[in-house]
């Protein structure tokens, strides 16, 4: 109960504490800035602005509602990180879901723990904090990422570090950037896993990748599916380049072939010209997928 009560005093005694500087407190070296900066002050929504290096660009509202219902019910559990800006206002640096949740019910106030730091620490702060979550999609992930390694200089072994994930899950997100934006788009709207997308980039052209896109959502076909697909459309495209005894026709369209049935055609002609193609299966449900393409 004593540490409720002091947070309290901390809370009421914002104002009056910024007003007894003689200075803004804007650095660690002003006076009274041990008493504001780490510890847990309510602050008043009004004087806060939001973090404009805000990772997350999407807000399910009813995950918000969710989240309002149980602040109205229970407070908020875990306060709010921010940037001490000038006079009595503030710059969100982490928790946006807790502050907006907090509005939607009317709050006036929120709990928060003060920071004084750069754009540039503010930025690595708010990204940080934000990969770490759950709840960004696998394009935001990689977009925070690639903002870090260009704005604050991290190679990829840095940022590893820094994130806390092995160095090759971050070269895998920031794999992800090197799809078509419209693939990306799949990604962030749920179309397509992130397995789907590494299935992608081992395609070499945005046309190729965006067809093959197409039929995944079209079909629905599993990462491991995907994985199949992409692996017998460069067998294809290869074998389609190098056979010498198949005419230029087949040639030319084979790959097509053996990416739109997800199998490697077998082509085989005869002297006369007349020729046949073999469609292998793996299953009685990757039969059932080849006849409805065949329908």
């Amino acid at each position: 109960m004593a540490k409720a009560t002091k947070k309290q005093a901390l809370g009421r005694g914002l104002s009056a504490l910024l007003k007894e500087s003689a200075v803004d407190i804007m650095a660690a070296s002003d006076k009274n800035a041990d008493k504001l900066v780490g510890n847990i002050v309510e602050i008043e929504l009004a004087n806060i602005t939001v973090n404009p290096f805000q990772p997350r660009t999407h807000f399910d509202e009813n995950a918000l509602q969710e989240l309002a219902n149980s602040i109205q019910e229970l407070g908020v559990i875990q306060p709010i990180t921010v940037r001490k800006s000038e006079g009595n206002t503030f710059q969100l640096v982490s928790g946006e879901r807790r502050f907006r949740a907090s509005k939607i019910i009317g709050n006036l106030t929120i709990p928060a723990y003060i920071r004084l730091a750069n754009d540039q620490e503010m930025l690595e702060m708010a990204l940080v904090e934000n990969i770490q979550r759950k709840n960004l999609d696998p394009i935001e992930v990689a977009l925070s990422y690639q903002r870090l390694m260009e704005e604050i200089q991290l190679t990829q072994e840095q940022l590893s570090v820094r994130v806390g994930k092995k160095r090759s899950t971050v070269t895998n997100y920031l794999r992800l950037l090197k799809l078509d934006p419209i693939i990306q788009t799949g990604i962030r709207d749920g179309f397509i896993s992130m397995g789907h997308g590494r299935a992608l980039i081992n395609i070499d052209t945005s046309e190729n990748q965006l067809n093959i896109y197409s039929k995944i959502v079209k079909d629905k076909l599993s990462v491991r599916q995907t994985e199949e697909l992409v692996k017998t459309f460069k067998e294809g495209k290869k074998t389609g380049h190098t056979k010498k005894q198949v005419p230029a026709y087949i040639k030319k369209n084979i790959a097509e072939l053996n990416a739109y049935f997800g199998a490697k055609i077998d082509v085989s002609i005869n002297k006369k010209g007349k020729g046949k193609l073999t469609i292998p299966f793996q299953s009685e449900e990757d039969f059932n997928r080849i006849k409805n393409l065949l329908k």
